[in-house]
């Protein structure tokens, strides 16, 4: 089997995403993360860009133990010089040297004709070479290079010293059968090929950074040049993450090939990388995102719970996420639910369970997700529950800073609908004179408590009062997502504990 090099350079082509920067600290405390992944190179930066980034790019080599260090530079010998004097303090460095080879970079970037870009190529991998024995080329936008002229750059700069060639789908150009195509051409039509490792370091501007990656790696690509959630250029650059966990998990398709990347740390670099440029991983990203191993669908969670590959083709603990997670909503059936009730430890009749279940719908209808403590407030106001002799059916209120509060109440009381109006200090107490006039129970209010069950713009409020009537003191509760509604529920379960010890 051969091992595909996983080329790292998320500290380069990921940092020139739009409105992502890293300082020095920022760039070795990513290097040692990527190091701990175990990728195979790491491009530090472009270290004649800045002065900042040819200190961080020197940083990282002399402190990052491991993969190769890289720097890149253009086919110009301040450049290579710049490179050379930030990466020879590694154990292990590397300069990468590109230059464009497409007919419109050369018409209308560099102004140079095909004889003269062949030159300028041969001559800058011999000036680096005589620096540092490991050098990579890539003739950039080589996907839309005359094939021609890209096989006699390739040759070219094999004869004068370097040891990768990498080949660069600049602008995302390309698709998997054309790109592929690419690279079965280079092997048949470059006579010194043999001679060095094959890169491919592709674009996500059409979506396809990833399958044209993997599509070279089938044709005899060795090395993969990607970045950490797919950081990079406009669209991005191909996915770590993605490509090394399709090797992974389609060996019936990749079995000539394996990755060294430890799969377990891919989790905590993505979260770093995120933390550190600010740039989110999307909620539906694929291995690292946050909905990459949870289900809400009922159907799904039924399958998954039966047997996890029904509806998960890698364990969520093999990238390091921790767990499948089962996102109880509006979508979720009977099996989710009960299993997570059993998990919290409630052990109900069936009668409760049914009840729990149809307050759980209710709920889940009103906010997008249901979390355990949002189940452990319905399924203890069940357990809990007392006869109800009152019961909210409807309630309307207006408030305001230059309107009185007024509240208009209904509760069903023996199959019958009672209204009562009040007006009050507020909306809550407008409410709670409301209930005491259909009641006919005059409590005093002894402490009223509020607080956030889960959280969100959509958690669920819970609200705790107690009320003191001819010497009894009672508490009550109630939650939703309304805080009103909570507050008159609180109040109408404290009436009818009333009732019920009277």
């Amino acid at each position: 089997m051969d091992k595909i090099i996983i080329f790292d350079t998320t500290l380069r082509d990921g940092e020139q995403s739009p409105g992502a920067s890293l300082n020095t600290n920022g760039k070795i405390e990513i290097a040692k993360q990527l190091a701990a992944l175990k990728v195979d190179v790491i491009e530090a930066g472009f270290p004649v860009s800045s002065p900042g980034d040819f200190e961080a790019v020197k940083m990282v080599a002399k402190s990052v133990k491991g993969p190769v260090i890289c720097g890149l530079a253009r086919a110009l010998e301040k450049d290579i010089d710049a490179a050379y004097n930030a990466v020879k303090y590694a154990d292990r460095p590397r300069i990468h040297v590109f230059l464009a080879t497409s007919k419109i970079h050369m018409k209308y970037k560099l102004k140079k004709a095909e004889d003269e870009i062949l030159r300028l190529a041969v001559s800058a991998v011999k000036y680096a070479k005589r620096k540092i024995a490991d050098i990579e080329f890539s003739p950039e936008d080589a996907s839309r290079t005359e094939k021609e002229f890209l096989y006699k750059v390739v040759e070219a700069v094999i004869d004068a010293g370097a040891t990768t060639v990498n080949i660069p789908d600049t602008v995302g150009y390309s698709t998997p059968f054309e790109f592929s195509g690419i690279i079965k051409g280079i092997k048949e039509n470059v006579s010194n090929i043999d001679k060095c490792v094959i890169s491919v370091h592709c674009h996500n501007d059409l979506g396809l950074g990833v399958s044209n990656s993997l599509a070279a790696v089938s044709s005899g690509a060795r090395q993969v040049e990607c970045t950490i959630n797919g950081l990079g250029e406009r669209a991005g650059n191909a996915s770590l993450e993605e490509i090394v966990m399709a090797i992974r998990t389609r060996n019936d398709i990749f079995k000539e090939v394996f990755t060294g990347v430890n799969a377990k740390a891919l989790y905590k670099t993505s979260r770093l990388v995120s933390k550190l440029t600010g740039m989110l991983v999307q909620p539906n990203k694929a291995i690292v995102g946050a909905n990459a191993f949870a289900h809400e669908s009922g159907i799904h969670q039924d399958g998954v719970l039966k047997e996890r590959i029904t509806y998960e083709i890698m364990r969520p603990e093999d990238v390091g996420f921790g767990e499948t997670r089962i996102v109880l909503g509006k979508h979720s059936g009977r099996h989710a639910f009960d299993e997570r009730l059993k998990r919290l430890g409630f052990n109900l009749n069936k009668a409760q369970i049914e009840k729990a279940f149809d307050r759980f719908k209710a709920l889940a209808d009103k906010k997008k997700e249901v979390f355990d403590e949002d189940l452990e407030t319905i399924v203890n106001e069940e357990i809990n529950k007392i006869p109800e002799k009152f019961r909210l059916a409807h309630f309307y209120i207006t408030s305001g800073d230059q309107t009185k509060p007024t509240a208009s109440i209904k509760l069903r009381y023996k199959n019958n609908i009672v209204a009562a109006s009040s007006g009050g200090n507020g909306p809550v107490d407008a409410c709670y004179k409301a209930i005491a006039k259909i009641t006919n129970v005059k409590g005093k209010l002894l402490d009223y408590q509020i607080h956030s069950v889960t959280s969100g713009k959509d958690a669920l409020g819970e609200v705790s009062v107690k009320i003191r009537s001819k010497g009894i003191v009672v508490s009550g509760r109630g939650a939703s997502t309304d805080i009103i509604e909570a507050s008159i529920k609180a109040y109408v379960n404290a009436v009818n504990k009333l009732a019920y010890k009277k």
